[in-house]
């Protein structure tokens, strides 16, 4: 079912979904199970499954050189998808990335998709490379996530790049995109941001998940302003909890968003980050109480592959 007709559905009741990430290569899938089960109690309606951009490695060839090669650490996101939906019989939603990327291997994953019964995506546009100062699409790859929500809308029209396929079934994918109450780090201005989040939409995207943020305020006032543009999609709010005390450095360097003072200073009196984990929780579950009192269409949470802290904010909401 589409994440459009799962909100409609709920009648104006606030829906739980959380995003998961696949395992390593080398790790069995069972880790991620683990994870998923207990979350399982809450009745998620639908689960996100992330992309990772490929990577650099370098091979040692023996004599002195290194071979530059790439690599994906973590693969396997649309049969993860897949995995998920037949153990939980629950929608999975698989990231779709930009980087990384030509238009061709972009239809592939697509028609795989189509062909697993996957009913949504999530198209993004995705970070530069760990060794590039800004990102850099692949030859013959989209380049921002307006076109890459393009070329999904143009295949549900039974629109592929190069053959002329006589379709008898098109896919129909409900089309979620990024959004950042904080704007993002290379935008120039929230309004310039949000521009973009229009032509998004105005591309075929359906529904809107954010970037985490940790005042609401903010994602209220985003909001607003996107209903001012014209921007009438459901807009979910992304939530993750703060888990170490490191994620006072790591969040806002990597994000480029701001901590609340009252959360900064309850982490940094934590005695260890076992105590941190639960300050995390709390704040989390004040937060998630006050989006949903304001009617938020889904709270959806990102677990970073741990799932404790997830469920015991769950526990006291759902």
């Amino acid at each position: 079912m589409k994440v459009t007709d799962h909100i409609k559905n709920a009648n104006g009741k606030t829906l739980f979904s959380f995003e998961v990430i696949p395992p390593k290569k080398g790790k069995n899938i069972q880790d991620l199970y683990n994870n998923i089960d207990p979350l399982m109690e809450f009745n998620p309606p639908f689960i996100d499954v992330t992309t990772s951009r490929e990577e650099y490695v370098y091979i040692d060839k023996g004599n002195g050189l290194l071979d530059k090669r790439i690599t994906r650490m973590r693969p396997g996101t649309v049969g993860i998808c897949a995995s998920i939906m037949h153990k939980y019989q629950v929608d999975a939603i698989p990231h779709l990335l930009c980087g990384g990327f030509t238009k061709e291997e972009t239809e592939y994953v697509l028609v795989d998709c189509h062909y697993l019964g996957l009913d949504n995506v999530m198209a993004l546009r995705g970070d530069s490379m760990k060794d590039e100062a800004y990102f850099k699409p692949v030859k013959g790859g989209n380049a921002f996530a307006s076109d890459l929500v393009e070329q999904i809308a143009n295949l549900n029209r039974g629109q592929y790049l190069h053959d002329d396929v006589d379709a008898e079934h098109n896919s129909d994918f409900c089309i979620g995109v990024a959004g950042y109450p904080e704007k993002h780090m290379e935008a120039p201005s929230l309004v310039t941001d949000l521009r973009r989040l229009k032509a998004k939409v105005d591309a075929g995207a359906d529904y809107v998940v954010t970037q985490m943020f940790f005042d609401n305020s903010k994602y209220f006032e985003f909001v607003e302003k996107a209903r001012e543009m014209g921007i009438t999609v459901p807009i979910i709010p992304g939530i993750k909890p703060i888990a170490v005390k490191r994620h006072l450095q790591l969040l806002p360097q990597v994000f480029k968003i701001d901590l609340p003072q009252d959360l900064i200073d309850a982490v940094e009196n934590c005695k260890d980050n076992k105590a941190v984990r639960q300050v995390g929780v709390e704040f989390a579950i004040q937060q998630s109480q006050e989006l949903r009192a304001a009617g938020v269409p889904v709270l959806h949470y990102y677990s970073m592959g741990k799932s404790d802290n997830i469920h015991a904010i769950a526990k006291a909401l759902f």
